[in-house]
């Protein structure tokens, strides 16, 4: 009898990865009904993070109000697992795309709301924190972050600078003699969902602040201000973040986190993968299903797809995916060693049409994968 592993990530804004998984199985199943299936919702470190921890180890999640992106407070979360001592936080639920308007500037959003999930983590005795970098609505290098642990940004006249994107430019002093000492005490995992550096053609503006609402000056002025904040880095601190895989991660908080704290940046799906024991459960699978909302080029970056097929690969176990679109660069992506790759949207449809038929759409998918590969 055949075993099928199915490990996806969600389809953002449609689907999350526990219901693209349970969509692929219900497929699979119409045309299979005794084939053995082990799900394996997974997230990059973006949206999906917390709760995937939460359902593979057990824990508890936190509600509370932070500091949201616009500085206003919002309803966040993030997870405590079982063992009381290590919190899954996403900077998305306190800093993220959802929680500003479609006019937002990501020049003038915050971080400040992830710091104080931290703090809040540090409050009920974690001494690990997981964060998970994706889906952020900030470009701001992780300065509001840093400001809610304790840490000061000055300008020339020793005046505290807008904890924003905008405020980077006017930073001449940073000051931290006010951070939070139990913070050096933990061991923080920050969980990138790409490499990108801090600033450049390929840095955090110039690659997301488009999707955060910026036009071609905004883009220009935050990589400029991005470069200025890693030079004040490099001279205050002697820290140098911009070759660092992730500085770019969240609009820099990738950065901050490892100038202000003891972070390490790790691919967010290899944490993921190791935690849930990914390599054992998958080695009597006769086939592997992965897959995401959109597979292009930036899927390259440590994103699920190119994760789970690398893992695969190395038991030569074959990998399809399943994706609501392809986009620019699929030709690379074909070269990474994908058996097939199946995209759910088929038509020349409006967003709201294909968020509307994206269940039945993907259940259609999965049978037909079925019936190729079953």
């Amino acid at each position: 009898m055949k075993k099928v592993v199915i490990a996806m990530d969600s389809f953002k804004g449609t689907m999350s990865s526990s219901e693209v998984c349970n969509i692929i199985e219900a497929g699979f199943k119409s045309i299979c009904p005794h084939l053995i299936i082990k799900k394996v919702p997974i997230a990059d470190g973006g949206e999906g993070t917390v709760d995937t921890f939460l359902d593979v180890l057990g824990g508890e999640k936190i509600q509370l109000k932070v500091t949201g992106p616009s500085f206003k407070r919002v309803k966040a979360y993030y997870g405590i697992l079982s063992d009381k001592e290590t919190a899954i936080i996403e900077m998305a639920a306190a800093s993220g795309l959802p929680l500003v308007k479609k006019t937002s500037n990501p020049l003038h959003t915050t971080t400040y709301g992830v710091g104080e999930l931290m703090l809040d983590a540090l409050d009920r005795g974690c001494k690990r924190l997981i964060i998970g970098l994706g889906g952020s609505a900030t470009t701001d290098g992780g300065v509001g972050m840093a400001a809610a642990l304790g840490v000061k940004f000055l300008d020339s006249r020793g005046n505290l600078i807008p904890l924003n994107g905008s405020g980077l430019k006017h930073l001449s002093f940073i000051d931290l003699k006010g951070k939070d000492p139990r913070i050096d005490q933990c061991e923080i995992i920050a969980a990138c969902d790409v490499t990108n550096p801090l600033y450049g053609k390929d840095g955090a503006a110039h690659v997301y602040a488009p999707q955060k609402g910026a036009d071609l000056g905004t883009v220009l002025l935050l990589d400029s201000n991005l470069k200025h904040y890693g030079e004040i880095l490099e001279e205050s601190l002697g820290i140098i973040v911009q070759a660092l895989p992730g500085a770019g991660a969240a609009g820099g908080l990738g950065a901050g986190l490892a100038a202000f704290t003891s972070a390490t940046l790790k691919p967010g799906i290899e944490i993921i993968l190791n935690s849930v024991d990914f390599d054992n459960l998958i080695s009597d699978a006769d086939l592997v299903i992965t897959g995401e909302g959109k597979l292009d080029s930036q899927s390259l970056h440590g994103k699920v797809p190119i994760g789970v097929l690398r893992r695969a690969k190395k038991q030569n176990i074959p990998v399809v995916a399943i994706v609501g679109t392809v986009g620019e660069g699929i030709e690379k992506i074909h070269k990474c060693g994908f058996e097939a790759i199946f995209a759910t949207n088929r038509l020349a449809l409006t967003l709201e049409e294909l968020k509307y038929r994206a269940q039945d759409d993907l259940f259609a998918t999965a049978k037909d994968v079925a019936l190729y590969y079953l």
